[in-house]
């Protein structure tokens, strides 16, 4: 059982503030390709389970590690995740091999591949089928004896940040990066779901994209101020030289 704490933040101008504070602790980074797979009939996903390759480095046509990852019955939760994992290194030319042709996954000589055609029945004739992917940039940070990892996942139709820390007492973590968060006045709130189930929908969550449209918004508005008091000076003007009440003070006077 895999147990996380995933706190998503707001923006990129939050996740670079993580960065900025974790910096001195910072241990590696990774350059993350995930890649999903599942039965033509989605017999992996009716049982709420996820196949992924995930290759590390900058290109997954050259990377040197592969590691192939089985998870099932995800749980999250008040931002802390729980859910069933199996995974092991593959080697990277069989896993491009596999993500070519999913229908290797029938023959191939693998652990976790042996459990997928055993407990999902995957029918012969119409097989698997590769569900696509996206990326991901990880930092990795030894910070108060908890591995941080800090995410910027690139899908297609936009880009999310989170944090992340795996641990055998989730709720203590999650108040030590909480207060972090909070004493650097980073914006954040708990992830309520999963990259993956974020990648099927096709859309960054809701709350998100309105956080976006918000401070866009208020951008907007802080740059149009000048002109709008300009316009409404401009309106106040012509409305008082127009006013026949004006125009009798002004014949007045210079009577």
């Amino acid at each position: 059982m895999e147990v996380e704490v995933k706190l998503r933040l707001s923006n990129s101008t939050a996740h670079q503030s993580v960065s900025s504070v974790l910096s001195p602790f910072l241990q590696q980074t990774h350059f993350q390709h995930n890649i999903f797979f599942d039965g033509a009939a989605s017999e992996l996903s009716s049982c709420r389970a996820v196949l992924r390759l995930r290759f590390y480095g900058e290109d997954p046509q050259t990377a040197e590690r592969c590691v192939l990852s089985l998870k099932a019955k995800a749980v999250l939760e008040n931002g802390v995740s729980r859910v069933e994992e199996d995974e092991e290194d593959l080697d990277p030319f069989l896993g491009r091999e596999i993500w070519a042709n999913p229908n290797l996954i029938r023959s191939t000589e693998s652990r976790v591949l042996k459990r997928v055609r055993e407990e999902f029945n995957v029918k012969e004739e119409s097989g698997y089928v590769c569900l696509g992917g996206f990326k991901n940039v990880r930092g990795v940070y030894g910070w108060k004896g908890l591995k941080l990892e800090l995410d910027e996942t690139l899908f297609d139709f936009g880009t999310l940040y989170e944090i992340e820390c795996e641990s055998s007492e989730p709720d203590k973590a999650k108040e030590m990066i909480e207060e972090l968060l909070k004493d650097n006045g980073i914006s954040y709130s708990c992830s309520t779901l999963s990259k993956f189930a974020i990648f099927r929908s096709g859309e960054l969550p809701l709350s998100l994209v309105k956080l976006a449209c918000y401070r866009t918004s208020r951008v907007a508005v802080w740059l149009l101020q000048p002109m709008l008091l300009s316009v409404q000076k401009a309106f106040t003007k012509s409305l008082m030289c127009s006013s026949p009440f004006f125009k009798k003070r002004k014949t007045a006077r210079n009577s």
